[in-house]
């Protein structure tokens, strides 16, 4: 799994013109899905985002961690994540999982998420055709690929 987070002081997810999501401050989270994914990814990675410390203590120093700060989390399924762009200009996203794999594992994830967090992650719709807005704050995104641990 790849995933790319984002600090935020607030995010939404809107499809067809109405918002079906949206956080104040905490994480915006684009979620990437490989084939060979699994339990063990889903939970390494739940616990890696719950305790980043990118949020700033009161020294202003990145030392606090979203549960710590009690910040909301917004995850979307992101297959683009996936790409290879190594050959030619047009991305293949063959690393990316299919859907009858993918949305079980999206699903598992923002749940694990959410009781790692011990409240509702926000989601949007897999698959569906959405409008993603946020305002960065710092700016911070860090990306994490599970398979990349070391």
């Amino acid at each position: 799994m790849k995933v790319v987070i984002q600090r935020v002081l607030q995010a939404s997810v809107s499809i067809e013109g109405r918002v079906f999501s949206s956080i104040g401050k905490g994480m915006m989270i684009l979620v990437g899905i490989q084939e060979d994914d699994s339990q063990e990814d889903i939970e390494w990675l739940c616990s890696k985002i719950c305790n980043l410390r990118i949020f700033n203590d009161d020294d202003g120093v990145m030392n606090r961690s979203v549960k710590e700060v009690d910040g909301e989390i917004l995850a979307v399924s992101q297959f683009t994540l996936m790409a290879r762009v190594k050959k030619g200009n047009r991305p293949s996203y063959i690393d990316a999982a299919r859907p009858n794999i993918s949305n079980p594992l999206y699903e598992a994830f923002t749940k694990a998420l959410s009781s790692e967090m011990q409240k509702e992650v926000k989601t949007g719709v897999f698959g569906a055709d959405m409008q993603v807005s946020l305002i960065n704050d710092g700016p911070v995104t860090i990306l994490i690929d599970s398979k990349n641990r070391i």
